[in-house]
């Protein structure tokens, strides 16, 4: 016997439902973030991207420290201690106001909260995590260099030691948060091989100047770290890793809520062109009643499905007997895609409206179109998946 379905309208942003696999919880979060979002950032967001820098970014930090938000994965020290899902839902409603936003919560929870975390020495996490949690401090994560981006190894960041302290020389780039943070989390390469430091960002030699003239990520800071002759006590290293494992863990954290960000992205520009086309009306008649834009609805309303369904799967599993690298980046890879494809797509459907920042679309694209190549490029991802299918390593 089947059951008869019970007649209820379909939801044209979910027509398959996917909403009834979240738990009540899994809502509530999902639901308190959106509401966040349409409060306090929604109203604002547009300007901020065009200006270039988001108003009294401290305070939102704090806002979204006491709702919760940041290292809301982890457990203990101030961190909320919630599931892979519930940071996934949060990352797609932050990403679906804005890919900047998202990124000062990742970057502060997912790496240099998280490196903290796994890595760090009782006395680092007692003395940073509690306030990063908060929102009181902002951390940054400096792996990336000019000369070195999908290379770590080969990373020119170096740490000597002299005596009982550390000497840290080197500059790493593109820095998310880093000319606001209070610590940075910084690999360099040492006679032990790569290690992590734990760097106050008020030590003498290291400074951070804003990278500018972005057309990307504008609603998010984005910096250099130049390390000069810094000095660190030997309580600064992260004593539980070595080598690049330790960075690597903590991007593929990142990657992980990147691949739900990416389909609130997905979701703002789908839901703006759905809109539109039903309001746009062109020959007597709204563009959504041709066959071309239901066409393109249609593909959109597929990819966004997929993909989401996808970041859901991952977030399960990784709750349940957590990821394999490869997993992690076959939804970084396609979700990333998808999502940049859905936006240039709705762009088409608001034509020449759809290049102004009076709607999301456009922001949304030009945003990924950093998240496409950040935490991985498509050539990375697409050859670390090609690894696990073949057991060979293309890149090496």
């Amino acid at each position: 016997m089947h059951a008869q379905h019970t007649g209820r309208p379909a939801d044209p942003l979910d027509l398959v439902e996917l909403d009834s696999l979240l738990t009540p919880d899994e809502r509530a979060v999902r639901d308190a973030v959106r509401t966040f979002c349409d409060r306090r950032v929604e109203p604002h967001i547009a300007e901020w991207f065009e200006q270039g820098a988001i108003e009294d970014i401290r305070g939102l930090t704090k806002e979204l420290g006491g709702l919760g938000l940041l290292g809301m994965h982890l457990e203990g020290y101030g961190c909320a201690g919630m599931s892979a899902v519930d940071y996934g839902l949060a990352c797609l409603e932050l990403e679906a106001t804005d890919s900047g936003l998202r990124s000062l919560v990742s970057v502060q929870g997912s790496l240099a909260m998280f490196a903290i975390h796994a890595f760090g020495s009782e006395e680092q996490k007692e003395e940073w995590l509690p306030r990063l949690a908060a929102g009181t401090a902002i951390g940054c994560f400096g792996l990336t260099e000019p000369d070195s981006g999908s290379d770590p190894g080969s990373m020119r960041t170096a740490a000597r030691r002299d005596g009982e302290d550390w000497i840290l020389d080197g500059r790493k780039m593109w820095i998310t948060n880093g000319s606001i943070a209070d610590v940075a989390v910084v690999w360099a390469r040492t006679d032990d091989g790569v290690r992590g430091f734990v760097v106050p960002t008020d030590a003498p030699g290291f400074s951070a100047p804003a990278i500018k003239h972005k057309m990307s990520l504008r609603a998010s800071v984005t910096s250099e770290l130049v390390l000069d002759s810094v000095r660190l006590p030997a309580t600064a290293v992260l004593p539980r890793v070595r080598g690049l494992k330790g960075p690597l863990s903590c991007l593929n954290e990142a990657r992980y809520g990147i691949a739900w960000g990416a389909m609130g992205a997905a979701r703002s520009a789908f839901r703006t062109a759905l809109a539109y086309a039903g309001d746009r009306v062109q020959f007597g008649r709204p563009i959504s009643s041709f066959q071309l834009t239901q066409a393109k609805l249609t593909d959109m309303s597929l990819e966004l499905a997929k993909g989401t369904l996808l970041a859901f799967h991952l977030g399960r599993t990784k709750d349940d007997r957590g990821l394999r690298p490869e997993q992690v980046s076959f939804g970084k890879l396609n979700n990333t895609r998808a999502a940049l494809e859905i936006c240039r797509t709705a762009r088409t459907v608001l034509g020449a409206n759809g290049i102004s920042l009076e709607y999301p679309v456009i922001r949304h694209a030009n945003n990924l179109e950093s998240i496409l190549t950040y935490e991985g490029t498509v050539e990375m991802h697409t050859l670390m998946i090609g690894q696990a299918l073949t057991g060979q390593a293309a890149f090496r």
